[in-house]
């Protein structure tokens, strides 16, 4: 039996993971799908004071609260920077750490140094526009969705607290390439502002050398949009399962 947590991108919440828990759970493994304060059912907590901080440990708490100690830890999209932070912090509690699409920052970037200058300027114009300085979710159309899973996620997406736009996050490469990593890459549609991380990860000298050493990194391409816990879950199961053998 492994242990899985997963962990869901901006305006999502836990109940993206949904296909994936049952898939895991119904193999006899433990899968817990956390949900970032002020997202999803979590809705009601948006705050101002929410930081890229508090997403830290909401998801370190639940590591603690569950005692796991050997984690496959599935992060998605900007939660790439919460899977480097708990990898850089708490190494010893993870098996191996699988970026689903994700932000894969360097030390001191924040979720939103690789992206397009006009995305910033909206998402802040628009978080500064918010009472509780949130940003509105995208049509999820760009993830490549449609039909009865556009309509879902549409939904269900919710604003995402907009202080964890543009917060640094200082780590240790070295000690986060120690632990064993996983980028799925989702290619069809490729989702923009993931663009410049797959340029990165194909470069050898990616955290100075850190990035292809240390416990060793792979690619693995899924013909799916942005959201393959939700077009493609079988096929991420499958992956998320040979990360934990």
């Amino acid at each position: 039996m492994a242990d899985f947590v997963l962990v869901h991108g901006a305006w999502h919440g836990g109940w993206c993971w949904r296909r994936v828990v049952q898939a895991l759970t119904a193999q006899g493994h433990r899968a817990h799908a956390v949900t970032l304060t002020g997202c999803g059912e979590r809705a009601h907590l948006m705050s101002s004071a929410i930081t890229l901080e508090t997403h830290i440990s909401d998801v370190l708490e639940a590591i603690v609260a569950e005692e796991l100690a050997s984690v496959v830890l599935a992060v998605h999209s900007y939660a790439g920077m919460i899977g480097t932070a708990i990898a850089d912090r708490q190494p010893q509690r993870l098996k191996h750490l699988v970026y689903v699409d994700a932000v894969v920052p360097r030390p001191g970037e924040s979720w939103s140094s690789t992206h397009a200058s006009a995305t910033r300027e909206a998402r802040l114009a628009a978080a500064g526009a918010a009472p509780d300085y949130s940003f509105p979710p995208p049509d999820p159309s760009v993830f490549g969705l449609a039909g009865e899973d556009l309509e879902w996620v549409r939904r269900r997406q919710t604003p995402h607290p907009g202080h964890t736009y543009q917060a640094a996050l200082q780590f240790d490469p070295t000690r986060v390439a120690a632990v064993p990593r996983t980028f799925v890459d989702c290619i069809q549609p490729p989702l923009a502002t993931i663009d410049a991380i797959r340029v990165r990860l194909k470069d050898p000298r990616y955290w100075d050398g850190a990035w292809q050493g240390g416990g060793g990194a792979r690619r693995v391409e899924l013909r799916t949009g942005h959201d393959p816990m939700i077009t493609a879950p079988a096929d991420l199961c499958r992956i998320l399962l040979e990360t934990a053998a």
